[in-house]
């Protein structure tokens, strides 16, 4: 828009009229002109940087009025990052004061689902790798990549281990599980858990997001091995 006003103004003056302008004025018209095309090239948007898959799940929806989420039949397979449901079958669902309540109680076992980058296998040589930095409720256990909607065997192998470690072989031990909000990998991860036959699942969708947000702390995690 700006440049066609430049030649709107160009058009407007007369040939004559540059004639009797002084060098130094003419200068200065140029220069205007000049600086116009720059801005104008200048606030044109730049295309949008492609974001990773830890700034995606970061990155909280829109919060927004309209029908509630239901429950799958099954897990949820894609676009970890929306809106959950308020429910989880087989679950007791947390509340930010419940969560904090059972924290404070020191009955149960607090598990975090956030996903993991593990290093890439085979490097070159002189690759440098920076591992991935999480924060989690203080106490709570950061057991990744087993809240996707599909587990390899591996994976499975892995979340069957753990839980059975943290709860000390008990089903009936409190469990709960947590991500960041709106994140339904804890969702699938609690079921999933439902499923093993453990029997106090707790599922608390706000998170550590949720955690902070009234005023509780959380510090640096180590992924369980």
């Amino acid at each position: 828009m700006v440049v066609r006003q430049i030649a709107q103004f160009r058009r407007r003056i007369s040939r004559s009229a540059i004639r009797s302008m002084s060098v130094a004025t003419v200068a200065f018209v140029a220069g205007v002109c000049i600086l116009l095309q720059t801005s104008d090239a200048s606030d044109a948007p730049s295309p949008p940087a492609a974001a990773t898959a830890d700034e995606q799940l970061r990155t909280a929806p829109d919060k927004h009025v309209g029908k509630p989420v239901k429950e799958p039949e099954g897990y949820r397979t894609s676009d970890y990052r929306m809106p959950v449901p308020a429910t989880l079958q087989g679950a007791t669902v947390l509340s930010n004061a419940q969560a904090s309540d059972v924290w404070s109680s020191k009955r149960a076992v607090f598990i975090d689902v956030y996903p993991h980058a593990p290093k890439p296998p085979n490097l070159p040589v002189g690759t440098l790798w920076r591992e991935t930095t999480h924060q989690t409720i203080e106490g709570a256990k950061w057991v990744p990549n087993v809240g996707y909607g599909v587990l390899s065997a591996a994976a499975e192998t892995y979340f069957r281990q753990q839980l059975e470690r943290l709860s000390g072989g008990d089903r009936a031990k409190p469990l709960v599980f947590f991500c960041l909000s709106d994140c339904w990998m804890s969702w699938n991860a609690a079921k999933r858990a439902i499923t093993y036959g453990y029997t106090a699942v707790h599922w608390y969708p706000e998170g550590s997001d949720g955690w902070q947000a009234i005023g509780q702390f959380v510090v640096d995690a180590v992924p369980e091995t």
